[in-house]
């Protein structure tokens, strides 16, 4: 009963509740049926009235024109006010412009005051609603313009329209309202000009100028019309102008009007006018002293960005190339913006590609978002920033060091007499004086004499110019050799650089920058920094002159400054390597080490070419080889980097001396050596004599590195077989060697070639005609590498550019094909320079980039470039075309045979061990020293048998006729004759393996079987079994032998002797 109650109440209240649910749903409903019908009312009556005011603006713009220009300006305000107030910009795109057009028409009517738009300024009623008006219109034109692409013809003429709309109503200069007697209204209305442009720029109205313009400018040909250029130009002047050049509109105009890509180039182009405005206002003064505070400067650079920031500099120098005496009165201050507007660039410019890095055409890669929307822009960039290292410019920054005189001297420098390298063309002494005697008076050899204050304002002044050309040079890293080409095109500044560098500081030079490397001052730092953009600079000068640039026609440095300048370097590196300098440097300073380094080395090599420094000028007297060899027995790092970097400092023979040491190391760690309780693996091969090459290279090739480093025996056999006499103790390998290399370095087997003129050897281009040629190659490569490893010396000289590479330098970045090109071939290299030197037009000359060769009595054309053949020389091209022809001819050629060879070459040697040698001194490496025979030395060292000593008659008239009726070639064919290498051993007969050595022989070599206890007496007693004045001197070149008959007199010796060593008969004649 009690729970049937309970159960009806709650169906009860279920019920109550539902229906009043029910109701509130439907009072929803309804209030929302009433809101939807009064949204859809409102929304129709809206579309109703904007119908009907846009229905009603394209009736009072459909009128006929003739009678728009008459309306009265208060009717087209009317008009506007209701077009404003429905304004949508993708409907009423069209309506806009013809309300621009009916506005811009009424300013132009003469004579009717109420007809002038702007007349309603004038209205106390109207003014303000006016001024809200046009400023609303003149903010829809900034809109437009920021989508407008002015390439577009359409959108070229909207704006036009646009840009005419804001010209005419931010200035009152052509209200016709204020002719006359209206002049007085001007300061009012002149003061509502600047409310609206007040407004326009709180919106944002110098991002639209400035979208405007990279839109219409940021392209390889401009599409902004020169109206439009001027109208954007002067409508982004106006407010910097009226605000009397306030910081706000200087940074505003500066980081969005001036960072536009080249837009002073295109002014100029363009528009010439708007700079003639540009310096009535002195803006570029105004400019420099505005970034010259750094806060304002750092601003400005973190506004813009790395891209940006480059476009301001670049604009900023073409304005100070135009502005002489701005930049005369404020060479402090440019300089000192440029350098931090760089130095901002600088710290994004990455070495490498990576993920956090984009590609730039000027800085390379970049740290920073790039945007490639710039890129058509950037050769126009190039332009404008060229000229901070053009001509014009460099005067004037360096008015201070190009104003000085460089000592003369009246009287012929007269130099001591140098030593003729063989490989000069040219006799040094008449070089020297050809060279020194061009003109009466000659500079004086400029030395560090000291004497300026480096605190001085003169001083400082040169060092911040050498700062911003330094940092130009590390931030601009993809035209880094177009802005070192510009800082080299005047030839007296280097010189003049030069000079100004030796008279800083009490002493000179070298003592201030060596205290500078200690000092971690800026005023050191400004100072090396001085120093390392002459050496930047004087390298790249030195590397780009030819040979009869530098020697005799000595364009910017006399030979004798060359002289100085190279002791100075010479001294400096190894300062810094010796103190320990280099040991732990970073940064700038490390930069600073490879740039002096640089620069000192492209000398040495250049003299190692072909000299103009004195005798043991590269030398270090204070120091001393023994200690240097000490230090390296201990790793000492400065020794190690010494011999790294300068081991021209050390003298030749004692890294010979060295190089054998390593080499002895090597064999000692590798077990080659003999010892009391071991003995070295010996590989032993047979060799038939008529097949020695093919035999050789069959055996030898297949041995592995060690072994060919170790002990090789060498067993000849003949046709048929049967063995040769005879025990190799080191002299039969030796002349199995020296007849290999004999063989393959014949022109007549075309693997090698000789150069005209000298006759040296380089690899054949045509010898890929061999099967296995590369192979070949490579094998040559370990013989040579065989012989210099256990010191014997072969009579192969090499042409210089192949010496080079086998050195590595062809990887240098210094490296120039030019330079090596006349050791291939002399007569080529003064072609090529012919062209370089020719004045007229050179494509007159029908050349193209391409070489057409003789290969086998078939014309080759190879092509320098890609589609080379087609690509005509022309005067900007030739330059290149001389590179390239000279690099195909020394490099492309034979790139696989050199590689082949130089990885044989260096499985036996490796690259450390000859880097210590420049060219020349690798030649006497291979083929022993070029110096005279020392008779002396030799007799020292000579070995006597058969009864043969030092005091038997024939063995003085032998060293008596060598002294004194030999002449010196003779006495090279007689050295040849006995060891079959004219050239003595570098470090003289005591290394000559085996030793030389003179045995007294009765009977010739087919019947000789050496010596017996009555030979040996009948020699020495001087008893003939008869007289040998038939028979002639022969010897064995394996081990160094001399057979010497046992003449009666020393007329038949002198004359047998002469006849044998001219003929080289060796084994063949006796």
């Amino acid at each position: 009963m009690f729970s049937a109650s309970q159960s009806s109440r709650a169906q009860f209240l279920d019920k109550a509740r539902q229906a009043r649910e029910e109701r509130r749903e439907l009072k929803e409903r309804e209030r929302a049926a009433v809101q939807l019908q009064a949204l859809v009312r409102r929304f129709l009556c809206r579309c109703r009235l904007q119908r009907d005011i846009r229905k009603e603006v394209d009736d009072f713009f459909g009128t006929n024109e003739s009678g728009s220009s008459k309306r009265s300006a208060l009717s087209v305000f009317r008009i506007a006010r209701k077009l404003l107030f429905v304004f949508n910009p993708k409907e009423d795109k069209e309506r806009f412009e013809k309300l621009c057009r009916c506005i811009l028409n009424s300013m132009d009517v003469e004579n009717e005051p109420k007809v002038w738009y702007v007349s309603l300024a004038l209205s106390k009623d109207l003014t303000l609603l006016w001024i809200k008006q046009i400023k609303d219109i003149l903010w829809f034109c900034c809109e437009f313009l920021k989508q407008l692409k002015p390439d577009i013809l359409q959108d070229s003429r909207l704006v036009n329209l646009h840009l005419t709309m804001l010209v005419t109503f931010t200035d009152t200069s052509t209200w016709k309202i204020l002719r006359g007697k209206g002049e007085t209204l001007r300061p009012a209305m002149n003061h509502i000009c600047a409310n609206i442009m007040g407004h326009l720029n709180q919106k944002g109205f110098y991002s639209v100028l400035q979208i405007l313009l990279t839109n219409g400018l940021a392209r390889s040909r401009p599409s902004l019309s020169k109206g439009s250029l001027t109208a954007i130009f002067s409508l982004a002047l106006r407010p910097v102008v009226a605000a009397q050049f306030s910081d706000n509109l200087l940074r505003s105009f500066l980081i969005h009007i001036m960072s536009v890509p080249a837009i002073m180039t295109h002014l100029a182009t363009l528009t010439p006018e708007r700079l003639a405005v540009i310096e009535s206002h002195d803006l570029f003064r105004k400019f420099i002293l505005f970034l010259s505070r750094e806060a304002q400067c750092r601003d400005v650079c973190v506004c813009l960005e790395g891209s940006h920031t480059l476009c301001l500099l670049g604009n900023l120098v073409f304005l100070g190339s135009l502005n002489d005496q701005v930049l005369e009165e404020e060479t402090a201050h440019f300089v000192g913006v440029l350098i931090h507007m760089l130095s901002y660039c600088q710290k994004y410019v990455s070495q490498k590609k990576s993920n956090l890095t984009h590609w730039h055409p000027v800085l390379g890669w970049f740290s920073q978002t790039v945007d490639y929307g710039l890129n058509e822009s950037m050769p126009l960039l190039t332009k404008q920033l060229q000229h901070l290292w053009g001509v014009h410019m460099i005067r004037i920054l360096f008015s201070d060091v190009l104003s000085k005189k460089l000592l003369e001297n009246q009287e012929i420098a007269q130099l001591p007499a140098q030593p003729v390298s063989p490989q000069n063309s040219l006799p040094m002494k008449n070089l020297f004086r050809r060279a020194f005697q061009k003109s009466a008076s000659v500079r004086n050899i400029l030395k560090p004499v000291g004497g300026k204050r480096v605190d001085s304002a003169e001083v400082q002044k040169v060092c911040s110019i050498c700062v911003l050309y330094q940092t130009t040079l590390t931030t601009l890293t993809q035209i880094r050799l177009q802005i070192l080409t510009g800082l080299t095109y005047l030839d007296d500044l280097l010189p003049k650089l030069w000079a100004f560098i030796c008279e800083l500081g009490p002493q000179g030079g070298l003592k201030l920058f060596l205290e500078c490397l200690n000092n971690d001052t800026e005023e050191s730092k400004r100072l090396l920094a001085m120093l390392m953009l002459f050496c930047d600079c004087s390298r790249h000068l030195i590397t780009i002159l030819d040979d009869i640039e530098v020697y005799e026609e000595q364009i910017s440095f006399k030979l004798e400054e060359l002289v100085t300048i190279s002791s100075f370097l010479n001294s400096f590196v190894f300062k810094m390597i010796w103190d320990g300098i280099v040991e732990n440097a970073r940064g700038e300073t490390l930069e600073l080490f490879h740039s002096v380094h640089g620069w000192l080395m492209v000398l040495y090599e250049r003299d190692c070419r072909r000299r103009f420094a004195p005798d043991e000028h590269w030398l270090r007297k204070d120091l001393k080889p023994s200690v240097l060899f000490q230090e390296l027995d201990k790793d000492k790092k400065r020794a190690q980097l010494l011999l790294q970097y300068i081991p021209h400092v050390i003298p030749h023979k004692n890294r010979v001396l060295l190089f054998r040491n390593m080499v002895t190391k090597e064999k000692e760690k590798l077990g080659l050596v003999e010892t009391s309780s071991a003995s070295p693996h010996v590989t032993h091969i047979t060799i038939r004599r008529s097949r020695m090459l093919e035999d050789g290279y069959e055996q030898l090739r297949q041995l592995s590195q060690n072994a060919m480093k170790g002990v090789i025996r060498v067993k000849f056999v003949n046709d048929l077989g049967v063995d040769e006499a005879g025990i190799d103790q080191d002299g039969v390998f030796k002349e199995f060697l020296e007849e290999i290399i004999k063989k393959v370095f014949d022109p007549a087997l075309n693997l090698f070639k000789t150069t005209s003129g000298d006759e040296r050897l380089y690899p054949s281009p045509t010898s890929y005609i061999h099967e296995n040629y590369l192979q070949l190659f490579e094998f040559v490569g370990k013989m040579l590498g065989k012989a210099v490893y256990e010191g014997i010396v072969v009579d192969v000289p090499f042409a210089s550019f192949f010496l080079s590479q086998l050195l590595g330098h062809h990887h240098s970045v210094f490296y120039s094909s030019v330079d090596e090109l006349p050791s291939l071939d002399s007569e080529f290299y003064k072609n090529l320079t012919s062209i370089k030197r020719y004045d007229g037009d050179i494509s007159d000359l029908g050349l193209t980039l391409s070489y057409d060769e003789d290969v086998m009595g078939q014309l080759v054309c190879h092509e320098l470039v890609p589609g080379g053949k087609t690509i005509p020389v022309t005067n900007e091209n030739k330059i290149s075309y001389i590179h390239l022809m000279a690099h195909f001819r020394m490099h492309t050629q034979i790139k696989n045979q050199t590689a082949a060879l130089i990885s044989g070459f260096r499985s036996i040697i490796k690259p450390e061990w000859i880097r210590m040698f420049s060219a020349p001194e690798l030649q006497r490496l291979i083929s022993g020293d070029n110096a005279e025979i020392d008779l002396e030395d030799l007799k020292k060292h000579t070995v006597y048998y058969g009864g043969f000593h030092g005091s038997h008659r024939v063995i003085i008239w032998l060293w008596d006729i060598l002294a004194n009726d030999f002449s010196p070639e003779e006495r090279a064919m007689f050295l040849k004759f006995v060891t079959s290498c004219s050239r003595p051993p570098l470090l003289g007969f005591a290394y000559l393996k085996p030793p030389f050595s003179i045995r007294c022989v009765e009977v010739s070599d087919d019947q000789d079987t050496g010596d017996t206890l009555g030979s040996v007496l009948r020699g020495f007693f001087t008893i003939r079994k008869k007289e040998p004045g038939g028979r002639l001197p022969t010897s064995s070149t394996c081990f160094n032998l001399l057979k010497l008959p046992n003449y009666s007199k020393k007329s038949i010796l002198r004359e047998k002797l002469r006849y044998a060593i001219s003929m080289n008969t060796g084994f063949e004649l006796s």
